[in-house]
């Protein structure tokens, strides 16, 4: 008998084991089954090269750079080899070439007197620009740098930034300052963590802007790898600049919009080769940790051989004031413009292009 109840202990746990071993492996191929899904998902699609078969064509000049990729670029105002002042026009975030505010807007007048000679770029991954996977903080002054080389713009240049292509002009200035002749820097977009922000103003300065731009900012500083899902997925509301919230607009910006809108014929191509490389990238790098932080910039022209513009409408949603009133009272010596009552696209205003680019060329005072 006891043979018997020992023999049939011996099979219930024999069974149990079995069982346990048996869910076991189903558990660990569910998890290595979700893994490889959360990783598929987390992976953003190929870019679509222009040029390539499956990518979009090439209708732009465009030079090659040292590592094989190719930046297109878009002249504007005198040719080149008449111009006296020679800018290279950076654009901003969900933009391209096209959108070279300054040049579209300046007057003929302007151009003629001064001889202003103006080539605006698509950034990496944008337009008819190759994308950069091994984009950096640094990248892009170089490949600005070497533009000029291959364009021959001498020695020395101008450069005008907007927004995020603002926030890229600091770069020129810590990485090529000595190629620069001057800058200027349209609302460029900051960084709220750059080191030398007293907590109290960038904390205060980011709850200003929206839950969902918190979070996707959030989620570019901390969780980079993540930044192409959260600007994909359906859950939660992604950039609200990418998805035109009018919510992150001032009144004057709103009142702009038709008129900004009406430039962007040429709107299709901004995104035709992917948004990761682009947008999803520019989160990554422009809400990234920097290897510098621009408070800490020496004047690149102590010799007051040329002059650094920073421009900013006090009703900017997009780029707080408060940030850039901080960088303008620690680095005396950049020319701070606040305009009244204007958001983030007085660029378009009517005359602005012209204030800009006579304030950087020739010191115009009085014009902000």
């Amino acid at each position: 008998m006891k043979a018997k109840v020992a023999e049939k202990g011996t099979k219930e746990i024999s069974a149990a084991s079995l069982l346990s071993r048996m869910f076991g492996k189903i558990l660990a191929i569910f998890f290595v089954g979700f893994a490889v899904y959360a990783y598929r998902a987390l992976q953003p699609p190929p870019p679509k090269i222009c040029g390539t078969p499956d990518g979009p064509p090439i209708t732009a000049p465009r030079v090659k750079l040292s590592d094989g990729r190719y930046l297109a670029y878009k002249e504007h105002g005198v040719p080149k080899d008449q111009a006296r002042h020679k800018i290279v026009f950076i654009h901003g975030y969900d933009s391209n070439r096209h959108d070279a505010v300054v040049a579209t807007g300046l007057s003929p007048e302007v151009i003629e007197s001064l001889g202003v000679y103006i080539v605006s770029i698509d950034r990496p991954g944008y337009g008819e620009s190759d994308p950069n996977p091994k984009r950096t903080v640094k990248s892009l002054a170089f490949d600005v740098q070497e533009l000029a080389d291959r364009l021959e713009l001498g020695s020395k240049f101008y450069v005008i930034g907007f927004s995020m292509g603002g926030q890229a002009v600091w770069t020129l200035l810590k990485y090529i300052p000595h190629r620069l002749a001057g800058a200027a820097l349209l609302a460029p977009v900051t960084n709220y963590w750059w080191p030398n922000f007293p907590a109290n103003l960038s904390t205060e300065a980011f709850s200003h802007q929206l839950p969902q731009d918190r979070w996707n900012l959030r989620v570019g500083h901390y969780l980079p790898w993540l930044t192409n899902w959260w600007n994909t997925q359906k859950f939660f509301p992604a950039c609200s600049a990418a998805s035109y919230n009018p919510g992150v607009l001032s009144p004057q910006d709103l009142a702009l919009m038709p008129k900004y809108r009406a430039r962007r014929d040429f709107y299709a191509q901004v995104r035709q080769q992917g948004q990761h490389e682009s947008l999803h990238r520019d989160l990554m790098i422009g809400f990234g940790t920097w290897e510098f932080d621009p408070i800490d910039l020496e004047n690149p022209f102590p010799n007051n051989g040329g002059s650094v513009h920073l421009w900013q409408g006090d009703e900017d949603k997009l780029v707080p004031v408060t940030l850039q009133r901080y960088i303008a009272q620690r680095q005396l010596w950049i020319q701070y413009h606040e305009i009244p009552g204007a958001g983030h696209m007085f660029p378009v205003l009517d005359g602005m292009a012209d204030k800009i680019v006579k304030a950087l060329l020739i010191r115009e005072k009085n014009v902000s």
